[in-house]
């Protein structure tokens, strides 16, 4: 099933990616619609919401995430949590500082 979601993200969001990039990072007390226009996602990124309790970040991650498996197991939580429900910027259940530190942890 996880393969399966994987492989319909990469197809939505296929374009290319350096495999060095710059990771940021934005702090929202909200949730972006399906209405709403990120234009700070740039070519090769997608938001993120990591949301735990009343914790919630934003992140703009680069599309080479899709394949570290750390992110991957985020990406289970998610859709164990939310299933295929979730529209427009993608909620996975960690606290914000957990996502941060799966991100750093590839910065070189």
């Amino acid at each position: 099933m996880l393969d399966s979601f994987v492989g319909k993200v990469q197809k939505s969001l296929s374009v290319f990616v350096p495999r060095k990039h710059a990771l940021s990072y934005i702090n929202e007390d909200h949730a972006t619609t399906t209405s709403d226009l990120a234009d700070d996602v740039t070519k090769g990124y997608f938001a993120v919401l990591a949301k735990k309790g009343v914790e919630t970040r934003r992140f703009i991650v680069g599309l080479d995430y899709l394949t570290d498996p750390a992110f991957l197991g985020l990406l289970d939580d998610a859709w164990e949590e939310y299933g295929f429900r979730q529209k427009g910027t993608l909620v996975v259940p960690c606290r914000p500082i957990d996502l941060q530190n799966i991100l750093d942890s590839r910065k070189t």
